[in-house]
Formats: C-alpha cells, sequence, structure tokens
C-alpha cells in the first residue's frame, strides 16, 4: 500500500487528521508494528462511535413507536 492509497483509507474511515498523520509517519518511517498498534487504537475509537451511534438509534426508535402508539390510540387505527 502506498501513503496516498493509506491516506484515503484513513480519510473514508474516519480518522481525525492528526490521528491518519500519526499513522503516516509511522508507516513512512517503516515502524509497522506502532502503525499496527495506532490504527487499532483509532478502529477501537471508531467502534465506541458506532456503539454511541446504536444507543441514539435505540432512542429515537423508542420515541418514534411511542409516538405511534398515542396516534393510534387517539385515532382508533393506524
Amino acid at each position: 500500500m502506498d501513503k496516498e492509497h493509506l491516506r484515503q483509507c484513513l480519510f473514508d474511515a474516519g480518522c481525525r487528521d492528526e490521528v491518519a498523520e500519526c499513522i503516516i509517519r509511522k508507516f513512512e518511517s517503516g515502524n509497522l508494528n506502532d502503525t499496527l498498534k495506532l490504527m487499532k487504537k483509532e478502529r477501537c475509537r471508531a467502534i465506541d462511535e458506532y456503539h454511541e451511534s446504536g444507543k441514539k438509534v435505540d432512542c429515537m426508535d423508542f420515541v418514534l413507536r411511542n409516538l405511534n402508539n398515542e396516534i393510534s390510540k387517539n385515532s382508533g387505527g393506524i
């Protein structure tokens, strides 16, 4: 993988600029073990973000279900 491809992949994955630059510097220096560690750390951050987003969607679904139930009760149907 070349530097620009790595940069694009990190950008597409939503890495923050400063983290992406640090990963690229490690990659360019040939320090692949540190590159891998940084990428795993950033992946964990992305997973945490994913789970937080899921919780928000669950909350919205709960509110939507309750609103739909209220509408059904008040109108006598769907």
